[in-house]
């Protein structure tokens, strides 16, 4: 979908292929192949495996940048700068769950002072260093332009459609209920529901299965080391 975000965006440019991920990323800082990084919305010291190599990437990378809503954390030692961003009792904005639902999410109380949303951060960044398409004001504006994205070109063959939620006002946006997309303008009837047509986002319209073969985990445990410690995840927290 490359060409298509393009065109959308009338970029004359835009990444031809995927980024590393958060481990490759890490490894690729060490080798000095990467020259900076901004830590938003985590904790890499704490949330990704042998700390010591994390810590060993971000001593040597030469600009560190880190986003976050409390005042230390493990990986902020590192950061050559800091931006107080909001926590989650004051985003605002929508939260899409693991099974397509959109939901708003209100804050709760005003934005500590000069903490600001990861969101306006990275917009007043991108204007100081001279981009255009920084310039939204608020989060319905955000919610606007991916709304439009998953109806531009889309003749059915993409799952996520939020054509009827396109051109939302301020109020229809503030007081917009859980949704589960697909969230179609002209087959509303089929709001909600995939693969009624019983058939996949693929090329050639079918499933993809992977076979796999199990194995056991890297690090086994011994006599002199029977436990495996986990951070962890549970409902209500997540990494760190």
């Amino acid at each position: 979908h490359q060409q298509l975000v393009q065109r959308f965006w009338q970029s004359p440019t835009i990444a031809k292929k995927a980024g590393c991920n958060a481990v490759d990323l890490f490894d690729e800082i060490a080798k000095g192949k990467i020259k900076a990084i901004w830590v938003m919305a985590t904790n890499p010291m704490v949330s990704l495996p042998n700390n010591a190599a994390i810590q060993n990437a971000l001593e040597q990378c030469e600009l560190v940048v880190v986003s976050d809503c409390i005042a230390k954390s493990d990986t902020l030692k590192f950061a050559d700068v800091a931006f107080p961003s909001t926590g989650w009792g004051e985003k605002n904005g929508t939260v899409t769950n693991s099974e397509r639902r959109i939901s708003r999410q209100r804050p709760l109380v005003e934005p500590f002072s000069g903490a600001k949303n990861d969101w306006q951060i990275m917009c007043l960044v991108a204007q100081k260093m001279g981009f255009e398409g920084f310039d939204f004001t608020d989060p319905s504006g955000i919610f606007e332009e991916w709304a439009q994205l998953t109806d531009f070109e889309n003749n059915g063959d993409r799952l996520l459609n939020l054509s009827a939620l396109v051109g939302l006002s301020q109020q229809q946006y503030d007081n917009l209920k859980p949704v589960m997309w697909p969230v179609l303008k002209n087959e509303p009837y089929k709001n909600g529901q995939v693969f009624v047509n019983k058939q996949f986002s693929t090329a050639d319209k079918k499933a993809r299965f992977i076979p796999i073969t199990p194995k056991l985990p890297v690090q086994q445990t011994s006599s002199d080391y029977p436990f495996v410690m986990n951070s962890g995840r549970i409902r209500d927290q997540w990494h760190t």
